[in-house]
């Protein structure tokens, strides 16, 4: 069993041909005694890897069908367990081969079951490539679509969350009422019921995966100057407003709708918990400026927990060889995790 009070993180490795690998393995390294981390992937793979990374690094691989026969094993905090996914193809780092897509979308099988099988207690997710998978021929969007529909969840929300640093003296986190649309789309897909289920689904999830008793959520508007009473926009007059009122007679703490030039300031962010954006570049380039290699994605409305690094494969930088690689995002996105564990238990 895993060892007591210790949160235990599937940790899927993502694209084999990116950083996914490398920075997974340091990362479970460094913090092997603040957690459990268990590795999905190629089992042979990622102890040539470690091997080549650090010669410290003790693996102990376990099948997916000793895993289901038996449970996770036993292991000390002096090595790392890896459930091996294995790959069909070999792997030439910064080059994708479709035959490994298959094989990469079992890990997140294996990690979503593990979970659910209460083998592990949360999911962190190393970058993949769509078009790998796609190119396998499985139809794959995204990470989060994928966890969605695999749990049977029918909305989730995106929100991006960094730590305090010199630059944001505590915690920021901004979810997001629309995702990866088109900016002509935005002002269409801000609707009432939608926006209500994201704001009841971010206040349930602060509650019940942060620990937060009251969370205090802010909402950008949606055109310039929050719409300036209706002269430069009326969606925050028709929808918005209406749904911040909405949220309030249920209990939740919403205020807004607040101009998002100027919302990101200390004054207001002092007193949040989350900030709503309405579309994904009104948000997340703060956040990003602030915290870039140090932010975390988090899918909230999961049955289960589940994190992420901010950035993507990064195949030119897998294809130079080991050590190129920022491992902080990864490091932030497996503490995070951790956090959320023990604030849920």
């Amino acid at each position: 069993m895993p060892q007591p009070g210790l949160p235990v993180i599937a940790i899927t490795v993502g694209e084999p041909a990116g950083i996914g690998p490398e920075i997974a393995l340091r990362a479970a390294w460094a913090l092997r005694h603040e957690i459990r981390p268990v590795l999905l992937g190629d089992a042979a793979y990622l102890s040539m890897l470690a091997a080549d990374i650090d010669p410290a690094i003790n693996m102990m691989g376990v099948s997916q069908e000793a895993l289901r026969n038996q449970g996770l094993p036993a292991s000390g905090n002096e090595r790392l367990t890896m459930i091996d996914c294995p790959l069909h193809a070999h792997v030439v780092a910064g080059q994708l081969d479709p035959r490994n897509g298959r094989a990469v979308l079992q890990t997140l099988d294996v990690a979503i079951e593990s979970v659910q099988q209460k083998w592990c207690q949360a999911i962190v997710t190393a970058p993949l490539q769509k078009s790998t998978i796609n190119d396998a021929g499985v139809a794959f969007s995204g990470h989060t679509e994928y966890f969605a529909e695999k749990t049977q969840t029918g909305r989730v929300v995106m929100m991006l969350a960094s730590e305090a640093n010199a630059q944001l003296p505590q915690p920021l986190r901004v979810a997001l009422a629309t995702t990866h649309l088109p900016l002509s789309k935005v002002a269409a897909a801000i609707r009432f019921d939608d926006l209500l289920q994201t704001l009841t689904i971010i206040d349930a999830d602060l509650r019940s995966k942060f620990g937060i008793t009251r969370p205090r959520i802010l909402v950008a508007g949606l055109n310039p100057h929050a719409g300036e009473n209706g002269y430069l926009g009326n969606e925050e007059i028709d929808v918005i407003t209406p749904v911040i009122n909405k949220a309030c007679e249920l209990g939740m703490q919403v205020t807004g709708p607040y101009p998002a030039d100027t919302l990101f300031q200390q004054k207001y962010l002092a007193q949040a918990d989350c900030v709503l954006a309405m579309y994904h570049d009104q948000g997340l380039p703060v956040l990003k400026h602030a915290s870039f290699g140090l932010g975390v994605n988090i899918t909230l409305g999961l049955p289960l927990i589940r994190t992420s690094v901010d950035h993507g494969t990064a195949l030119d930088l897998a294809a130079q060889g080991l050590g190129h690689a920022d491992v902080g995002s990864m490091l932030v996105a497996i503490r995070v995790a951790a956090d959320m564990v023990n604030a849920s238990y």
